[in-house]
């Protein structure tokens, strides 16, 4: 059996983690969907926590617990369901395997964590737990994922060069002065977004039918922007004459789909667009 951590599930921090891997659930989308539009990959892992259980008819002995949280990679959201194959080989569990296929409901995963260059961003549960071990504990359990979590009084979203600076760089150009305060992370644009509008701009001139054009879920790219919140990208999509009505295989449209992750300002803007 591989080496297991455990967690207390009714412990309120616990909770708490749930609730705050779920409400920035954002952040780990819009991260990977521009991992998915790079060259070169920049994430060395990307992955959900989801808690399963067996179906009442497989019993197990008392030492069993009632659900087992296991991590899924290969991570793909529709704005309603979370797909992804299981990471993890169940240590409990019979009814699943590892590399199964499993799709679950935003509303039902309990953490997301990605790695760059070994640094691990999110990770809720992890340094809820963290936080309760002492120095070496700590030290063992960093080792054995082979990670560095940071500080496991503070979960970070993002690395920290990407947060804006007080001066300098296009962050001061998108956000103002070093006078002005600094801005929401929900109203921060990914830095490949900042990047990508001279490029897009230009392929969309180029190849105009590509506007309108749709993945294998139905999803145009003003679904694909409006989902990972990057108001920069859907502005440019309007503008050049996307559909803001346009709606996927599963029937959401571009608000819609802004919405399930409360990209606030894509909301208001395509709302200003006549949205529905």
């Amino acid at each position: 059996m591989a080496q297991v951590f455990f967690a207390n599930d009714k412990d309120p921090e616990m909770q708490k983690a749930y609730e705050r891997a779920r409400s920035t659930f954002r952040f780990f989308w819009r991260e990977l969907t521009w991992e998915r539009r790079r060259i070169v990959p920049g994430l060395d892992m990307a992955a959900v926590k989801v808690p399963f259980q067996d179906p009442p008819e497989i019993k197990h002995d008392d030492a069993a617990p009632e659900a087992e949280q296991m991590w899924i990679s290969d991570v793909d959201f529709d704005g309603k369901v979370i797909s992804g194959a299981l990471l993890n080989q169940p240590n409990w569990l019979r009814s699943i395997q590892q590399g199964d296929d499993v799709q679950v409901p935003l509303a039902g995963i309990t953490d997301w964590m990605y790695v760059i260059h070994g640094r691990a961003y999110g990770g809720f549960t992890i340094n809820a737990m963290r936080a309760k071990m002492s120095r070496q504990e700590r030290a063992e359990h960093d080792a054995a994922w082979g990670l560095n979590f940071g500080d496991p009084a503070k979960t970070e979203l993002m690395p920290a060069d990407w947060l804006p600076k007080q001066s300098g760089g296009f962050f001061k150009k998108l956000f103002g002065g070093a006078s002005d305060p600094a801005p929401n992370l929900e109203s921060m644009e990914h830095p490949m977004a900042v990047n990508m509008v001279p490029s897009f701009e230009e392929f969309l001139k180029t190849s105009p039918g590509e506007l309108h054009s749709k993945n294998d879920k139905g999803m145009t790219f003003l679904h694909q922007m409006a989902l990972a919140g990057s108001k920069m990208g859907v502005e440019l999509l309007v503008n050049k004459g996307a559909d803001v009505n346009a709606v996927t295989n599963n029937g959401m449209t571009a608000l819609q789909l802004a919405k399930t992750l409360d990209w606030k300002e894509v909301v208001a803007f395509l709302v200003s667009k006549g949205a529905k």
